[in-house]
């Protein structure tokens, strides 16, 4: 941690900061100056960030849909920077924009049941261990929305469905938690190099959302800035909300999509 910096002084963990733009935030996070401790699922992802971010204490290996895991990244906050001011939640998966008529019922139950708790209670979950502490140093949550949680057609029913739910967790946690802790979104629009796979129960789990040419093409078509975005992109969004220049600031969404509000 430096001295100086949009967030110097802060103390963050970022669950799902394994990949991505979880990654971006982590990097963007110590770059301005907070001390930054990270809850990631996959084992590969958890020691690649152990020898790059040292000390390598600080990267828990653990699930944001397990209670245990994520009071284990908190202690780590706890134990390491003597407190916490700033939750992300940056793990999700994808449904490749399967639609409700290309599932069987079977599948829409399995796939529903794995979505939403990847994408909505791997959120939650994190939130509450840390509430705790959160509400010690009246800190802030910044919650992982998606252009999908405002626009359809760039997922299917179960993934809008998912990023739809965190747009009311935004809402009612703004409203539950105030005045002793902000709750903010970034939705992102589509992102190149986010290594995002889908359910194992459709099947998916070894799909990867690509970054070839093709979807470089295809995200610039989609944008008014005829951009095609990479976390980095995203990633000033999550430094701006967890800074001291958005403390009058909750229950709000910003919306690093390249302008998907004005296409005509």
């Amino acid at each position: 941690m430096t001295g100086s910096g949009l967030l110097a002084g802060k103390r963050a963990l970022v669950v799902g900061g394994g990949s991505g733009i979880g990654r971006a935030v982590v990097a963007a996070y110590r770059d301005e100056g907070a001390a930054v401790a990270v809850l990631e699922r996959d084992a590969a992802k958890v020691e690649s960030l152990r020898r790059e971010l040292p000390p390598a204490g600080l990267v828990v290996h653990g699930d944001a849909v397990s209670p245990a895991d994520c009071a284990a990244a908190v202690a780590t906050c706890l134990d390491n920077f003597g407190g916490l001011d700033v939750v992300v939640c940056c793990a999700g998966i994808f449904d490749f924009c399967r639609g409700l008529g290309d599932m069987t019922a079977e599948d829409l139950s399995r796939g529903f049941d794995e979505i939403m708790s990847v994408n909505v209670l791997g959120q939650l979950v994190p939130i509450k261990e840390a509430l705790p502490a959160l509400r010690d140093s009246r800190g802030s949550i910044i919650l992982t929305g998606s252009s999908s949680s405002f626009f359809p057609g760039r997922g299917g029913v179960l993934y809008l469905a998912s990023k739809y739910a965190i747009r009311g967790c935004v809402a009612a946690l703004g409203h539950e938690l105030a005045p002793d802790v902000r709750v903010n979104g970034v939705a992102p629009g589509g992102t190149l190099g986010t290594d995002i796979s889908g359910p194992r129960s459709l099947g998916m789990d070894s799909l990867r959302v690509g970054s070839g040419d093709a979807r470089v093409d295809d995200l610039r078509a989609l944008t008014p800035l005829r951009m095609a975005m990479t976390p980095t992109d995203h990633a000033g969004s999550y430094v701006f909300l967890a800074s001291d220049a958005a403390r009058g600031m909750t229950g709000s969404f910003l919306h690093p999509d390249g302008g998907m509000a004005v296409r005509g």
